[in-house]
């Protein structure tokens, strides 16, 4: 068994404040994201491989905060505080495979803007239905396996100096703090790991844009120069932030953070990311507002209908 011990340094007005937080942003991203993947589905307009992968951003974003957020709320109650070791494995496993899913489909959604931009002629035969499905095959396969390495990896060691995470999650930094073995080659896988999906990830980002915005003040049309850049700012906005989190956290070498810190930074990227992201990639889509408009509607009518049933069924 560990024991989680959440924010049980702060005072209690803290906690609550945090609770509250935790819960709103948790109930927001579970609705946001929730209302993203639907209306990809069922909207016959939203078929294009950019919407495909961002329902598969939205899946991953929801399996990242549903991974930590609901143990985190049940940790401010001091019962729900102990973890065992298998659930501590499963945690990080569905974390883990979140994260790095979403690194891998920020770059697949830099390609799909990097195609239809750059090369327009040659977009539909590139970007075809198979073509983003292998994509994505790639990625959880990826992801999965490195999940499992890591698992391997880690928590084979032995935590003999404590059964106290500093954490409200079972995270890799303070579970290393209480190993009493020799952790170099994790160290260095994980280290690995990081650079290929952040730093190399983000550098085909990087070219990705730099050929994008080229291609986009080559435009001679104001109206599509504006539509090009209102279709790349929600993925840039999205990239900035995630990856600049991801590396600042992940990328450090010999300056750890305090457990406060590590906290803190971690609600960055595993509870607010998740929730403004469905934010990002509305407010400014018509076609995205349009169709859960729609979604909306589909939804009352039906329950309408469910009403209207029950009450024949009752006067019958």
């Amino acid at each position: 068994m560990f024991l989680l011990l959440g924010f049980s340094d702060l005072s209690l007005a803290v906690q609550t404040s945090l609770y509250v937080f935790f819960l709103l942003s948790y109930l927001l991203s579970l609705i946001g994201n929730s209302l993203i993947m639907l209306a990809i589905t069922f909207s016959p307009r939203l078929r294009s491989p950019m919407y495909f992968f961002l329902k598969i951003l939205s899946f991953s974003e929801l399996l990242l905060i549903s991974s930590t957020v609901p143990k985190a709320l049940h940790s401010f109650l001091w019962v729900g505080r102990t973890i065992s070791f298998t659930g501590c494995a499963t945690q990080f496993f569905f974390f883990i495979a979140a994260a790095g899913c979403e690194c891998f489909v920020l770059t697949a959604m830099a390609y799909d803007r990097y195609m239809a931009i750059c090369h327009p002629l040659r977009y539909m035969s590139v970007m075809t239905v198979s073509f983003c499905y292998q994509v994505t095959f790639c990625i959880f396969a990826f992801t999965i396996v490195n999940a499992m390495i890591e698992i391997i990896l880690i928590f084979r060691l032995p935590y003999c100096r404590s059964h106290l995470i500093a954490h409200f999650f079972c995270d890799v930094p303070p579970m290393m703090t209480i190993v009493c073995a020799n952790t170099f080659i994790v160290e260095v896988y994980l280290l690995a790991v990081s650079v290929f999906a952040t730093v190399f990830t983000s550098i085909l980002i990087f070219c990705s844009y730099v050929k994008i915005l080229t291609s986009i003040f080559l435009i001679r049309s104001a109206e599509s120069r504006h539509k090009a850049f209102v279709t790349c700012g929600s993925h840039l906005v999205s990239v900035i932030i995630y990856f600049g989190t991801a590396m600042f956290v992940h990328l450090r070498l010999d300056n750890p953070f305090s457990p406060y810190e590590d906290r803190m930074l971690a609600l960055s990227y595993c509870v607010i990311i998740p929730t403004i992201n469905p934010l990002i990639y509305s407010l400014k889509n018509n076609e995205m507002k349009e169709a859960i408009r729609k979604l909306h509607l589909k939804i009352v009518l039906f329950k309408l209908d469910l009403v209207k049933t029950e009450f024949f069924s009752n006067v019958r």
